[in-house]
């Protein structure tokens, strides 16, 4: 079994379709290290000619970069040929003018060693779920993106803020969704349980969750993924590499962000052994994986170069050994019910 980039799936019941393969903008807002802008705008529109019309970013990558960086690059497409999401909860904010007892978000500070993004300005996030702090975050995404309309906007990272963004980020979303300023929301983590809560609890349309249903992590399977098929949610799946240790599974990869513990290596490399054995590449097998279950709707690659870019259509492309799942499955590597490419 092979998979379209290009094909279209669509994003619950409002209308819009994402392709198979979507443009993820966390990499070229400078994700672990600097990207060029020329190089950014280059990536992008490689994209754009790979036949993906989906583009996924957020204020927190690069601080703001990311989504200037997507809006240039796009600026002379159609707007209606293609699906931009972005997300709230985080604002951008010059160092003096950010409010009292803000509630900074320390990962984002420029500068510091352990900053995942590397940018030069001297810029902070303040985390901020609240139903004017999420129309805010909207209006200055809109000014950041060149846009008059978001397709999808997603409640980015509510880990510890639960009750602001039910009460604060829901409701301005679901208006701003009745407006017609956005077409679709829904909510963005790298966890499966507080998602599943979510899909219960409130109306939303889509999820976008990162490294929690991946070849080596199949956690969402026992409830979000059902869930999100029994009620029509759509699904986009981000950190199919988990972070990069199924691209370099050894010691000096990365999970979750950081650097990975010797359990995981050790999985990792298990993985490695069953599918060289099937002359198969991880990063391919890690790849088509999660297009399989019929609740995600697009797989979000988050790329910094065009190379980088190209390796996923062409493994979305392969037509893998049936056996190579059926021995994952048996050596304990793949939840008994994951659905797996035929």
């Amino acid at each position: 079994m092979s998979f379209d980039p290009a094909e279209r799936r669509a994003v619950g019941s409002t209308g819009l379709e994402v392709t198979r393969l979507s443009f993820g903008g966390a990499s070229i807002g400078g994700l672990f290290r600097p990207v060029d802008e020329g190089d950014a705008i280059r990536v992008i529109r490689h994209a754009w000619d790979l036949g993906i019309r989906s583009f996924d970013t957020a204020p927190l990558y690069g601080y703001g970069a990311s989504e200037r960086r997507i809006g240039r690059a796009l600026a002379d497409r159609a707007r209606r040929d293609y699906v931009l999401s972005t997300k709230v909860g985080r604002l951008v904010y010059a160092p003096d003018a950010i409010p009292p007892n803000a509630d900074i978000d320390r990962q984002a500070i420029a500068g510091r060693e352990d900053a995942f993004y590397h940018r030069t300005e001297p810029v902070r996030l303040v985390f901020d779920y609240t139903y004017d702090g999420v129309l805010r975050s909207i209006e200055a995404s809109l000014l950041r993106l060149g846009l008059e309309q978001i397709d999808v906007a997603l409640i980015h990272d509510p880990d510890a803020h639960w009750e602001a963004a039910i009460e604060g980020a829901y409701p301005a979303l679901d208006r701003l969704r009745r407006e017609g300023v956005v077409g679709a929301i829904g909510v963005g983590m790298n966890q499966a349980p507080m998602l599943a809560r979510f899909a219960r609890e409130i109306d939303i349309d889509v999820v976008l969750m990162a490294n929690r249903y991946t070849l080596l992590n199949q956690e969402a399977l026992d409830e979000l993924l059902p869930l999100c098929v029994q009620r029509g949610i759509a699904v986009l799946i981000g950190g199919v590499m988990n972070s990069g240790i199924l691209v370099d599974p050894t010691s000096a990869g990365r999970f979750d962000y950081v650097q990975a513990p010797p359990d995981v290596v050790a999985r990792a490399q298990r993985l490695a052994a069953v599918c060289s054995r099937h002359g198969v590449e991880l990063r391919a097998a890690a790849i088509q994986f999660p297009l399989a279950h019929p609740a995600v709707a697009s797989l979000v690659a988050g790329v910094r170069s065009i190379e980088h870019l190209d390796e996923y259509p062409r493994a979305m492309a392969m037509n893998l050994p049936v056996a190579l799942w059926a021995e994952l499955r048996a050596e304990g590597l793949l939840h008994p019910e994951a659905p797996v490419p035929s």
